[in-house]
């Protein structure tokens, strides 16, 4: 290992987790920085940043600095890494001894958009970074060995991007990555709310429903919620109940992209592999993974079974935990070179 630590972070658009290796995961927290406009300063970072989301006043800005699963800001970025990183590592031992940092990225990323990832964990304080696939780390994050010659497929939901990947002999055979994921389902909730309620919500609350009642596939028992927003017609405040089936209304435009992006994925896969993941089921993955039926509308679309990680918004950072713990034996390993890492 040499000195040092090895630190594993899933820099997610709506999250970042910290993975420590010989410690597990240390660190979850929401990819919000709140900043004064005025002097520059950060005030906040993480959970009491995100507290601030459509709070602030016109001189704090309470902003995500990463969109689409890509950096869109990346002075705020290296801000928001470095201090999650002295948060987890608040020690004299670490101001020594910079540490090994693994990031994840999405499997559509550019080249530009890799070395914006890298330059920001060595400003922040890394010794050496090294990028992985997140359809790879979260197979291996999932329990998957990806070195068998035998094909696995992963859906990896995230908050700005759904990553959708057939593995095979440690490999990437056949991906597609789309900018559709937990963002875009807030927001096509915002939209329906206010095209059919008249009435307004700010993101949060978006992401509430989403998380409470939020539903692609029928229910055998529906459910509501009681939300606030804005009335577009009086301007006052109005308190509506929501049901579950309108939320499926709501996201039924989202939703169908994935289903379209895992079908156009299943149609580029060789037959043997196509074989191999009828046989073994699609492994979903993050946090978008968890809205309700959305595993039962992919299994009824493809007919193949649809299996959701036991920890699936972990599964990202556990999978860069799992490669650090061996990253010496990937080092010197053909596999890992073709399969997104890079060393």
């Amino acid at each position: 290992m040499g000195l040092g630590l090895d630190i594993g972070i899933d820099l997610g658009t709506a999250s970042v987790l910290i993975y420590i290796k010989g410690k597990g995961i240390v660190l979850r927290e929401p990819s919000v920085v709140a900043i004064d406009k005025n002097t520059d300063r950060i005030l906040a970072v993480g959970e009491e940043a995100r507290r601030m989301l459509g709070r602030t006043p016109g001189n704090i800005v309470a902003c995500r600095p990463l969109r689409d699963g890509v950096i869109s800001d990346y002075h705020v970025t290296e801000r928001m890494l470095k201090y999650f990183l002295n948060k987890v590592t608040a020690s004299s031992f670490f101001r020594l001894f910079k540490p090994r940092v693994m990031i994840c990225v999405p499997s559509g990323v550019t080249e530009v958009e890799k070395r914006a990832v890298e330059d920001a964990a060595v400003q922040a304080g890394a010794r050496k970074t090294y990028l992985i696939e997140e359809p790879i780390a979260a197979a291996i994050g999932a329990g998957i060995d990806i070195t068998k010659a035998c094909g696995s497929m992963v859906v990896d939901v995230g908050g700005g991007t759904t990553d959708i990947a057939v593995i095979s002999l440690g490999g990437t055979v056949v991906s597609t990555s789309i900018k559709v994921a937990g963002d875009k389902f807030d927001e096509a909730i915002v939209r329906y709310m206010r095209k059919k309620h008249n009435i307004m919500i700010g993101e949060r609350t978006a992401e509430d429903l989403k998380v409470s009642i939020g539903t692609v596939f029928p229910r055998p028992q529906e459910v509501s919620m009681d939300i606030r927003g804005r009335n577009l017609v009086s301007g006052l405040p109005k308190t509506i109940t929501v049901t579950s089936t309108e939320l499926m209304d709501a996201l039924e435009e989202p939703v169908s992209s994935v289903v379209e992006a895992v079908h156009s994925v299943l149609e580029r896969t060789p037959p043997e592999l196509a074989a191999d993941i009828s046989d073994r089921g699609i492994v979903m993955t993050g946090g978008g993974s968890l809205v309700y039926g959305l595993d039962k509308l992919l299994q009824h679309k493809t007919g193949i079974d649809v299996i959701i990680a036991d920890d699936a918004v972990s599964a990202v950072a556990l999978g860069t935990g799992k490669v650090l713990d061996n990253l010496d034996m990937l080092r010197s390993n053909d596999i890992a070179r073709g399969s997104g890492y890079s060393f």
